[in-house]
């Protein structure tokens, strides 16, 4: 992705597991804000490694997705033909994320799932994403969005 014209700050970041991360601010007090809180997101990540059992030296995002699923009970993770990441949450849900076709919300993109009501009916849709298996920090001013249920 392009930064976008009015950037005057860009910051670019490739980590070990090749992960670019790209930051853009039109003002330094915006530069600042966005660098505190990816420090303040990679200290989130880190903390919830430890409590998940992993040591910071064997704690990366390439292994984050196994520690969630072994500390939220989840019984596969796998590439989805599309392009996004499937994990399959312990009541069988399966969880798509990253799919092309996500429609965005206030929360970013949403997830796909599919599953077992607990009534025993199938149901499909999108989801907001912070209700999902993967552990994720809720911003502050979260706003929960209404599923999209698919026929």
């Amino acid at each position: 992705m392009a930064a976008p014209e009015t950037t005057k700050f860009q910051i670019n970041y490739k980590l070990a597991d090749g992960t670019l991360i790209n930051v853009y601010a039109i003002s330094q007090s915006e530069l600042e804000a966005s660098l505190t809180s990816i420090a303040d997101l990679s200290t989130l990540i880190t903390t919830t490694g430890a409590s998940l059992g992993a040591t910071p030296q064997s704690f990366s995002s390439s292994n984050a997705i196994s520690y969630a699923k072994k500390a939220l009970g989840g019984t596969t993770v796998v590439p989805d033909a599309g392009g996004g990441e499937q994990i399959t949450d312990k009541n069988g849900t399966v969880w798509t994320y990253g799919r092309s076709d996500a429609p965005d919300c206030v929360n970013g993109k949403m997830v796909f799932a599919a599953g077992t009501s607990q009534k025993g009916k199938p149901y499909k849709g999108w989801f907001d994403p912070m209700k999902g298996p993967k552990p994720m920090r809720k911003p502050e001013g979260y706003v929960p969005v209404d599923p999209i249920f698919l026929k």
